[in-house]
Parts: C-alpha cells; sequence; structure tokens
C-alpha cells in the first residue's frame, strides 16, 4: 500500500527532476490523479512509477497531461462575462487614461481560449485600433505542451461552435481545417510558461483572471498565490476567479464587486513584496569611482564571455550596463542607452516581455528560453530565440542578468513553410479518408469528452454524495415531522372529544358543579351553577372563590373544603342557608369531592335543598 511519505517523495523527485512543484496541490486530488496514470502504466507502487518516469522521459508528459486538466473554452459561463463586459469593463476604462496602457494577466490559461476571450473583449469595447495600441495581455501556465497550442491560435470549428458566428467571422481566419486568430491582435497576446505558486507575478495589472485554477491548491498555497496577485493589481485593479473559488477571509484587501459571478476589486493600500531580489554587493576598497570600474569591468567581461551573438546585459537595479555591437545593429540601440533603465527601452518588453522574466530567472538562479520571438520591422518579420541569463559574482549573488538573441528568422519561415506544405498534405490526404478514419476520429472525439466528464464526476462527486446524505438527513427528519404530526393530530381530536363530552356531562347535571384548583380559583361553573345563582362562567371563572358573592357565604365552606384537601377524601353534604337567583332563601346542599386532576383542588356540588331555608 502506498504511504503519504512515498507520494511525498514522488513529488519531491517530479520538482527536482522536472521543475514541477506540485507540493501545493491538494493531496486528495493530486494522489487519485496519480493513481489513475500508474493504473494505465500498469505500476503498483510509487517507488515503482518513480523508476519508471526515470526510465521513460515520454512518461512524464503523460503524466503531466493527467495532472493538469485544461478544460476551457472561448467565454466559458457566459454569465460571469456578461457581468465582466457590462460591468467592470466600464469602471476599469474610467480609471485609465485614454493613452494609458491597459495590463491584463490570464493566469493558468491552458490552450489560450480564455486570454483570446480577453482580447475579442477589449477590442469590443475600445474598438480594435485603440486595443492595438494600449491593450497588453498576458497569457500563463505551467504546460508547456498546452502553450504551444495557444501560441499556434489555431483551433477547430468544434471549438469556437460556441462563439457567436459574427464574432468568429471577425476575429477568425479558416486555414485548412482550423481556424487562426487575427494576426494583429494576436501580437498584444503574450504566452509564457510561469508557475503562480513560485514566479514572480506580473505587475501593474488592472485586470487578472484566474478561473477554476486556485481550487486544485490546499489552503497555505492559496494564501501565497493571494498574496501575490494583490501585490500584482493595481489599486483599484480587478480578480476574476472560478465559480468553485472564493475570498471569504480577505476584506481588508478586496472589496465584493460580485460574489454571484466571484469578481473582486483590490482596496487601497500598501502590498508587501511577495519575493525579495537578491542585492548586489560590492566589496569596500579604493572608493567610489574605483568600484564602479571594476563592477562594469567584472561584469562587462562576464557578459562578453558568455554571448556569442546580439546581447545586452541589466543590472540587478534595472539599468542597462552592456549593449553589444550585434544588439546596436539589431535593435537600434545606441551607447548612450547604457545607463538608462531597462523598463524604459522598446526591447524590454518587444518582442517579448523580458522584465517579468529577469525577475524569475533572477529569483530561481536559472536560465530561462523563450523560442521563435516575433518581432516586426515594418512589413518584415523576424523570429529570435531568447536566452535569458542571470550572472553571478564571487560570493555567489546574483548581480545581473544577460540576455542574447539568436536570428532564427530562416529556420522559422521554412519551419513555417515545411508547416503549411504539411497541412496541405493533410488536407489532401484527409479528403481521401475512408468511413473508417471518420469514425476514428469520432471517437477519438467522444473519448476526449467522455475524459472531460469523467474529470467533472470525480471532482463533482464528493459534492453530490455530501447532498445525498443531507437529503437522506431531511427525508428522515421530514418523516418523523409527519409521524408526530399524525400523533399530534389524533391527540388533538382525542381531547377535542373528551372536552366535549366532558362538557355535555357538566350541562346535563342539574345541580351547580364548581370546580376550584389547588389556589381555589373557579376553573368550572356549569348550567346548573348559573341557573342557582345567575352568574355567568365569564364572570367568574379564575376568580377566587372566597371572593365571589353571589347569594352563598363561601365562608362556611372554608373547613369543609379544607377537610377535603387534606384528606383527599369526600365530605358529607352540608346544608347552607343561602339565597338564589330569583332571591328566594334556600338551603342548599353543598357536598365536597376531591379533584384528582389537579392537586389540591375540588369539586362543590351544589343543590336546591327541600323546603325553604329558615327565616
Amino acid at each position: 500500500m502506498e504511504t503519504d511519505e512515498e507520494l511525498e517523495d514522488l513529488l519531491g523527485f517530479l520538482r527536482d527532476a522536472r521543475g514541477f512543484d506540485f507540493t501545493g496541490y491538494k493531496r486528495s486530488s493530486l494522489g487519485r490523479r496519480i493513481r489513475k496514470r500508474m493504473t494505465d502504466a500498469q505500476v503498483a507502487s510509487y517507488s515503482d512509477y518513480r523508476d519508471r518516469l526515470e526510465t521513460n522521459q515520454d512518461e512524464f508528459n503523460a503524466l503531466f497531461n493527467t495532472i493538469l486538466i485544461n478544460v476551457t473554452s472561448y467565454f466559458r459561463d457566459p454569465e460571469a462575462w456578461t457581468f465582466l463586459q457590462r460591468e467592470v469593463m466600464p469602471e476599469l476604462l474610467a480609471q485609465s487614461g485614454s493613452q494609458e496602457e491597459i495590463r491584463v494577466w490570464s493566469a493558468g490559461c491552458s490552450s489560450g481560449e480564455e486570454a483570446y476571450s480577453l482580447a475579442i473583449m477589449f477590442a469590443e469595447a475600445l474598438g480594435l485600433e485603440e486595443t492595438l495600441e494600449r491593450v497588453k495581455i498576458y497569457g500563463t501556465d505551467v504546460d508547456d505542451e498546452a502553450l504551444r497550442d495557444a501560441r499556434s491560435g489555431l483551433y477547430s470549428a468544434k471549438v469556437l461552435a460556441s462563439l457567436e458566428p459574427e464574432l468568429r467571422d471577425k476575429y477568425f481566419e479558416q486555414n485548412g481545417a482550423r481556424f487562426s486568430f487575427r494576426p494583429d491582435l494576436r501580437r498584444r497576446v503574450i504566452f509564457g510558461r510561469h508557475d503562480i505558486t513560485r514566479d514572480a507575478p506580473i505587475s501593474r495589472l488592472d485586470l487578472l483572471v484566474c478561473r477554476n485554477t486556485l481550487m486544485y491548491f490546499n489552503v497555505e498555497a492559496q494564501t501565497q498565490i493571494i498574496d501575490r496577485f494583490h501585490f500584482a493589481l493595481r489599486e483599484g485593479g480587478c480578480l476574476f476567479l472560478g465559480k468553485a473559488e472564493m475570498l471569504l477571509n480577505d476584506a481588508e484587501r478586496f472589496e465584493v464587486m460580485s460574489m454571484r459571478q466571484r469578481v473582486f476589486r483590490r482596496r487601497p493600500g500598501e502590498s508587501a513584496t511577495p519575493y525579495q531580489p537578491a542585492p548586489v554587493k560590492i566589496r569596500a576598497g579604493l572608493g567610489g569611482q574605483l568600484h564602479t570600474v571594476a563592477r562594469n569591468r567584472q561584469l562587462r567581461d562576464l557578459i562578453l564571455d558568455a554571448t556569442p551573438s546580439a546581447a545586452l546585459a541589466v543590472d540587478s537595479m534595472g539599468t542597462v550596463v552592456l549593449v553589444n555591437s550585434q544588439a546596436r545593429v539589431q535593435f537600434g540601440l545606441t551607447p548612450n542607452d547604457i545607463g538608462r533603465p531597462f523598463q524604459d527601452l522598446e526591447i524590454s518588453y518587444r518582442p517579448v516581455e523580458l522584465r517579468s522574466l529577469i525577475e524569475q530567472a533572477t529569483h530561481e538562479r536559472r536560465t530561462l528560453r523563450v523560442n521563435g520571438a516575433e518581432r516586426r520591422v515594418g512589413e518584415d518579420v523576424q523570429y529570435f530565440d531568447i536566452l535569458v541569463q542571470p550572472l553571478s559574482g564571487p560570493e555567489g549573488m546574483t548581480v545581473a542578468t544577460n540576455i542574447t538573441f539568436t536570428d532564427v528568422t530562416v529556420a522559422t519561415q521554412l519551419k513555417s513553410e515545411i508547416k503549411r506544405v504539411r497541412e496541405d498534405l493533410e488536407t489532401a490526404y484527409e479528403e481521401l479518408q475512408s468511413t473508417n478514419e471518420e469514425l476514428e476520429t469520432t471517437n477519438e472525439e467522444l473519448q476526449s469528452s467522455i475524459e472531460e466528464l469523467e474529470t467533472t464526476n470525480e471532482e463533482l462527486q464528493s459534492t453530490n454524495e455530501e447532498l445525498e446524505t443531507t437529503n437522506e438527513e431531511l427525508q428522515s427528519g421530514n418523516e418523523e415531522l409527519e409521524t408526530m404530526n399524525e400523533e399530534m393530530r389524533v391527540r388533538t381530536e382525542e381531547l377535542d372529544e373528551a372536552r366535549a363530552f366532558l362538557e355535555a356531562v357538566l350541562t346535563s347535571i342539574a345541580a351547580g358543579v364548581v370546580v376550584l384548583d389547588q389556589q381555589l380559583k373557579v376553573k368550572s361553573w356549569n348550567r346548573g351553577a348559573v341557573d342557582l345563582w345567575g352568574l355567568r362562567p365569564d364572570e367568574v371563572l379564575d376568580q377566587p372563590f372566597y371572593g365571589l358573592e353571589f347569594g352563598l357565604p363561601t365562608e362556611k365552606l372554608r373547613e369543609t373544603v379544607q377537610q377535603c384537601v387534606e384528606s383527599g377524601k369526600r365530605g358529607e353534604p352540608l346544608p347552607v342557608p343561602a339565597v338564589n337567583r330569583l332571591g328566594r332563601r334556600i338551603t342548599c346542599q353543598v357536598q365536597c369531592s376531591p379533584f384528582d386532576g389537579h392537586n389540591g383542588g375540588v369539586v362543590l356540588l351544589m343543590e336546591e335543598g327541600r323546603g325553604d331555608a329558615p327565616g
């Protein structure tokens, strides 16, 4: 049986061997997906599966595709996107000046549909020309395979089925059997590999979209990610999360714009930097000028030794310290650019956003590579492989970053031509395919849909079980309440019948019947008592018996009543002179009996004696 320790060892191996850090993911769902892949690979234990990964490099891709579930679509959850367009966009555009750059980040963009949805949304709101001038969208993910699909901008008709026809015709061009995103707007969307749990966040954002990604991480990782997102957003910037995610305990930093649609606004206030770049340390010695000369010479020597082509270098403070001759010719730089802030140069964000890559390389102390970056110069298109390489000083601290550009235009164009020819051949080949191949294609699409449904089913299964349990409990409670209600109804009917019976009995008795409780207050006064004394029940009920004046001297009964209460036995009839309701003097025979239903209560039976009372 696999243990938690074996799973942690496997996660550590994935982090050290391939740079994928899954230690912040929820262990339940992560373990379930890894075991699914182990079952497909017919491996029984985590240790054996690690051996498989060490001997079979292709297994890494299969595992990562299983863990990194890429479920996305254009304008997924239309109601949420409608809220974003109608409520958030007007406010966002009003906050930014007419000439200010609008920066947007789609974190966990998968195969790019979400990033391109954002581009379409801004183009519809601002117009295409202004969007091309002002809007910059970053799409990031840890899945290199998904990023390759995103960079291509090619999608099948099935993927675009959720788009309105006019939007598809406006923003996509048919390219063989698929559709490509329009090139001018595509250049405003920048894709790159980024791990939101480790890498430096993209900063100064107006809108950050991270939908249905946080739910895969544990609470500690989610807290760290939200800290980075808070740092990345400008004051008043908006955070757009998925349906399965919420910010319930961060009201001090984010205010809710729509809890239903998971849209939050960053409150004013400073944010602590979620990472600390290493400062450059220069030994003291011969004075400030000598230090500067020695430092520049050291940096220049390191950069010249490491740079085979067009290159420039930026120190830890973000200042350009070297531009070689190839870079000056290639990118129109001059010696006067040395000493300027790197962020002021066009090369810092075109053909790719280099500032975030420099921060990432410095933070992780590793070389980063961007392949096939596109740069347009008039009508010409150039392609570069870019290497971002942190340089360490004598004490092992990162003192600068060297950036080299290798021109791969010819190779890229050749690859593009080969790709076009191959696509033409594939299109011709597809037209000659038999019915069997069409069935296979259909089967693959169905299999993909089944896998997506299985993934969704796994995530919903736990919720469904909880709902079923709650439903059973509610049903059981409802049945108990129905049973109790039926019993109460039966008892109420029985009580009504008993009350009616007793009232009928008391009414049928010609003699006066008076019931007193343990405080000797009147609880019942029957028709016979009304006829005898002339008082209605509503005039005597709950009144002290000895305080009533109705022709019977009640004080003469006090001793008899007290003896009956104390002995609990019926007393002998007591003749008492009285005056009935007609004013005639009578002798009233009063008999006192204990009332067992009320402790201390008594029942008085009053009958008019034979003959009148003596005068």
